[in-house]
């Protein structure tokens, strides 16, 4: 009983600590005490909140936050709480499969292309990182059970601003690896227009050691280079606005190979040996336009977005044989080719409805052409069109807030592939079908902190492109293939959701997903070859348990009394969050069937001379995932940052190192059959490292800060872009 009473009292000092600093009101010099003195200028400084908690999402702030800045984008999202980042997986948070968007559009690249994608990007470069857990029908129901909305950095001033960022980092296993990323960030303004542009390059060089049961063993030694070019321009038009936005990625990796393993060769089996290497080009253009219409009640509002979206990717893979004979084989060059059109108009009307409420319309018209090529042989044309509308009210009573909303969708998915044994063109099973996604959420505040939310969703999932790929964009030799499968059904989830928060930052819920037809990786052996494969599982039923607690360590240096003052900022006091979250899933004819606990734990303590340390340390237990069980706990990795802040915090400089026992691989067991293919992989996860980031000062002290480019805001439950 003591221990519990322990635990609340630290939830309570850590939570009320972060209500205070957003009631608190700045101090106002009283300057004014006779009328022949005025203000000249005030400056009101509004501390942003490391993580945020809303009904639907949480909103995780990287700005000011080393231990997630301080490498790639990827590196900083595998940080989080909750998250699990694997080849076979993709991106999970707290059980759910991420939809990834930047700035509010979605990515709409393939699974083994984001991760290449989110590597090359560095974190230094993002704003904040939105997970929106419960998508509303604004959002299209193709987003499936969950969105990671990644938001670039997008202020600007009536002046030029300059910050530069850079990252360096190094490991040393079998030899010497080095990592840099930097980039760069320009903006101003003036009262006709708004511009800011983003550029960067990042260069690693890393490993990874993979095994599939007794039969190949390789080794790949990576050198990734990607860069990227982000262009935002606001014009004012009136009281309208109108955004433009460039985005252009290219990336060019490199792997050295060396594999050996067995040979069926005249049915005869045999060693071999290949020193060989592959070459991924790929390159990303994408524009936006979105015109804001201005009307005289700020509540209400019309949004028109078009995007484009051209990708492309080419894949080509040597092998050099040195057993059991000498000889070169130069695999065929695989290419991808990617269009993708999107024409979206968002309105929001106040309406008077209990106590007060909005109702939100639009629809959205989107076509992708998608084609693949083997050598110059097209083996997949693909084409989806999809066509829909929605109209969702938000509402309150009294302490009840209400959401309500129904999304129409409509697909007309066509194509043909060339099947690879038989050789011969076949179209793919047509899909054209209309379907109605409904969404509601209640919440029930008991206070201002206390709040209790029950959500349900109906959502849809279109297969992942890389699924549909029947290329082989990976290794492939003589006794492991990979190939997708274009015969993929849509996945269907209703997911039922209670979730109870306190103070935002402790919470528990529990979700409830009843899935159809998820699409998923298979991996089997037949004889001495392993194939990886998609598959859809027929019926799937999930359970998610979730809980997070903060723990703050004023506990045991001040009383409670002195706690509920309210006068301090959670920024600089000592605290611990520990995360836990529980997956159970379902599936017909794998038994056994475990449940697996993902735990997290950070702390974040001040040290002298305002040095900040950041420890963060994550454990996946073993439990069945899908068709895949791990054999050792995954995930398993103590980080560390060290932080500070100078030229009043202008310059921040950090030192850290991730994963410092070497202990975080991935190992799994296939349950698909018995006795089930063995996995393992392994990469340069223990490395240590620099970061720097450095805003450039200036003398224009009158200079007024406005945001201009698009970032996601919650104001009574609606999600919408604001400018």
């Amino acid at each position: 009983m003591q221990r519990s009473h322990l635990i609340f009292a630290g939830i309570i000092s850590f939570s009320v600590s972060t209500f205070a600093q957003q009631r608190d009101t700045p101090d106002i010099p009283q300057i004014f005490n006779n009328t022949d003195k005025e203000i000249q200028h005030v400056h009101i400084t509004k501390i942003q909140k490391p993580v945020e908690y809303k009904p639907d999402r949480t909103i995780i702030n990287l700005s000011g936050q080393p231990h997630l800045s301080s490498g790639s984008t990827l590196e900083g999202i595998k940080q989080l709480p909750g998250i699990l980042v694997s080849d076979m997986a993709g991106i999970i948070y707290q059980g759910k499969q991420l939809s990834i968007y930047m700035d509010g559009q979605p990515l709409n690249i393939s699974r083994n292309e984001l991760i290449s994608f989110l590597e090359g990007m560095p974190a230094n470069s993002i704003d904040k990182i939105e997970v929106i857990t419960q998508p509303g029908a604004e959002f299209p129901a193709t987003a499936g059970q969950a969105i990671l909305n990644i938001i670039t950095h997008h202020s600007a001033k009536n002046y030029l601003t300059a910050t530069y960022s850079t990252n360096y980092r190094f490991s040393n296993y079998d030899k010497f690896r080095n990592t840099l990323n930097n980039n760069i960030a320009l903006s101003s303004r003036n009262k006709w227009m708004g511009w800011q542009l983003t550029a960067g390059h990042s260069y690693r060089e890393s490993f990874r050691i993979s095994q599939a049961d007794d039969i190949l063993n390789s080794f790949y030694d990576r050198y990734l280079r990607g860069y990227f070019t982000k262009l935002y321009l606001r014009f004012n038009i009136g009281k309208d606005l109108l955004l433009l936005n460039y985005n252009f990625n290219p990336s060019h990796d490199k792997n050295d190979i060396q594999a050996s393993g067995i040979q069926i060769v005249n049915k005869v089996a045999d060693i071999f040996q290949d020193t060989g290497n592959s070459k991924n080009l790929s390159y990303r253009h994408e524009g936006v336009v979105n015109y804001q219409k201005k009307f005289n009640n700020p509540d209400q509002k019309l949004d028109v977005t078009f995007s484009y979206t051209n990708y492309r990717n080419q894949f080509r893979q040597s092998s050099y044989f040195t057993s059991p004979n000498h000889s070169t084989f130069v695999y065929p060059e695989n290419k991808v080719y990617q269009n993708i059109y999107n024409f979206k108009v968002d309105y929001t009307q106040p309406i008077p409805i209990l106590d007060g409420g909005k109702i939100n319309l639009g629809g959205t018209y989107e076509k992708l052409d998608y084609k693949t090529l083997k050598a110059s042989l097209k083996n997949l044309d693909y084409h989806r069109q999809s066509t829909s509308m929605y109209s969702e009210v938000i509402s309150k009573y009294k302490n009840f807030d209400f959401t309500a909303g129904i999304r129409a969708e409509s697909y007309d998915i066509y194509g043909t592939t060339v099947l690879k044994k038989e050789g011969t063109s076949e179209k793919l099973p047509a899909l054209k079908k209309s379907k109605l996604f409904p969404n509601a959420r209640i919440q029930y505040n008991f206070t201002q902190a206390i709040k209790l939310n029950l959500n349900y969703s109906k959502k849809i999932s279109l297969p992942d492109i890389s699924f549909l790929n029947p290329n082989n964009i990976n290794y492939q030799g003589s006794n492991v293939d990979f190939i997708g499968n274009p015969f993929l059904s849509p996945t269907l989830y209703d997911n039922i959701e209670a979730k109870m928060s306190v103070f935002d930052y402790a919470f528990i819920s529990y979700n409830l997903g009843r899935i159809k037809n998820q699409a998923v990786e298979y991996v089997k052996r037949e004889g001495d070859k392993i194939l990886y494969t998609n598959t859809n599982i027929d019926r799937l039923k999930q359970h998610n348990l979730n809980i997070g607690v903060p723990l703050s360590l004023m506990l045991f240096t001040h009383s409670l009394h002195e706690i509920m003052k309210l006068n301090f900022n959670p920024d600089k006091v000592n605290f611990i969050y520990i995360y836990g979250g529980y997956q159970f899933q379902k599936i017909q004819n794998i038994t056994p069937s475990d449940g697996l606990w993902n735990f997290n734990v950070t702390g974040h303590f001040i040290l002298p001379k305002n040095i900040r340390l950041i420890a963060s340390y994550s454990y996946i237990t073993k439990g069945n995932y899908y068709y895949f069980k791990p054999i050792f706990p995954i995930n398993n990795n103590l980080n560390f940052t060290l932080s500070k802040k100078l030229n009043r915090d202008k310059l921040t400089i950090a030192l850290f190192v991730n994963d410092i026992f070497n202990r975080n691989r991935m190992s799994f067991r296939t349950t698909n059959e018995t006795p089930g293919v063995i996995l393992h992989d392994k990469y340069d996860t223990r490395n240590f490292g620099l970061s720097i980031n450095y805003k450039v000062p200036t003398k224009n002290k009158l200079a007024k800060e406005e945001d201009y480019l698009p970032h996601t805001e919650t104001k009574n439950n609606n999600i919408r872009l604001k400018y």
